[in-house]
């Protein structure tokens, strides 16, 4: 925000991991745990015995934060604070904040009027061309995509938002963030498109890992023109084997994601699978994942929304990255010609 030096979430720690203002830093006036104590006394007991007893947690808490973290600001230090709906929470620390002497700004209806902002925003157009890069599993869309990015294309990474890979061995360190989190990471980049280029994205199904992809940009998604990478089995497999190294790293969790796919396929299927994994046969593995899982099924996702505008670039093997990135640039170009 615009002439303030610090954004402060004055919610309960919960509240925060759900989703915060972008840059803003957590400072709850009160815990997860005080926050339902309070509650509770204001329904079993009076508004205003939880008025008070809240108060005296705020202030306690209140003065944690300037002893500790807010020590070492000076006195031309300018905070933003925010609360639920800019209530009493965010008003009582900025009263304690303004009397010593901080210029204090308080946000003006709270999370509640950022968060009616993002749903607003998701709900809009996406205001520029969007192009979907498609291709099979392995066809390393995300690494072109990022080196495409670093080319100067205007580029959405919805892994990298969700903090995941769009498989089910996609999971990232950290875990992914909270839906409304996801949501709010992905408003401030569809905010700041320039609606003039085209906008490339990743082609996705409507989950990425745990997380559902906002109505608006997966009708994007699914009604937009695609270059799609074709590339070679075998050549995807020794790419997903490479990629997907962490996932060797933890066999047990390996072993179980396997296991998770019996339902789907024939017995003798996934012991092969299994065995595969037991001898860090991981080309094999990828090869075998590929052919009778993850193929089938981004064909029959393609013969849905592919109205057979692709235009399909034919990758020999992935040895050479920026040489995709050059192919995907020319069917990028051809596709815009009139």
């Amino acid at each position: 925000m615009a002439g303030f030096d610090t954004i402060i979430d004055t919610r309960a720690p919960s509240e925060f991991l759900e989703d915060h203002l972008p840059g803003a830093i957590s400072l709850p006036v009160l815990s997860d745990a005080e926050r339902a104590q309070v509650g509770t006394i204001y329904k079993q007991v009076s508004p205003f015995d939880a008025r008070k007893i809240g108060g005296a947690l705020v202030a306690a808490n209140a003065a944690r934060h300037i002893a500790g973290p807010l020590s070492g600001y000076g006195g031309g230090w300018k905070p933003l604070v925010y609360c639920w709906r800019g209530g009493q929470r965010s008003g009582a620390f900025a009263t304690i904040l303004g009397q010593i002497g901080w210029r204090v700004g308080r946000i003006e209806g709270g999370y509640k009027a950022w968060r009616g902002l993002v749903v607003a925003r998701l709900l809009a157009p996406v205001v520029a061309p969007v192009v979907v890069l498609d291709g099979n599993t392995g066809s390393g869309k995300t690494e072109i995509l990022s080196r495409l990015a670093a080319r100067g294309h205007q580029v959405i990474d919805l892994e990298g938002l969700a903090n995941h890979r769009g498989s089910l061995f996609g999971a990232r360190p950290g875990g992914q963030p909270a839906q409304k989190l996801f949501e709010s990471r992905l408003a401030m980049a569809l905010e700041g498109l320039d609606p003039s280029r085209p906008l490339l994205i990743e082609a996705e199904s409507s989950r990425i890992g745990d997380l559902n992809l906002p109505r608006g940009i997966w009708q994007a998604l699914i009604s937009a023109p695609r270059i799609r990478l074709a590339v070679p089995l075998r050549a995807r497999a020794g790419f997903t084997a490479r990629a997907y190294a962490d996932a060797a790293a933890d066999p047990a969790r390996l072993a179980r994601i396997l296991e998770s796919l019996r339902p789907s396929h024939p017995a003798e299927r996934i012991e092969t699978w299994q065995r595969f994994a037991e001898t860090h046969n991981w080309t094999a593995l990828a090869e075998g994942l590929m052919r009778d899982h993850y193929d089938p099924r981004y064909q029959k996702h393609r013969a849905r929304y592919d109205d057979g505008r692709s235009r399909v670039v034919a990758l020999s093997d992935l040895s050479d990255l920026d040489a995709a990135c050059g192919a995907v640039e020319a069917a990028l170009a051809a596709q815009k010609a009139p």
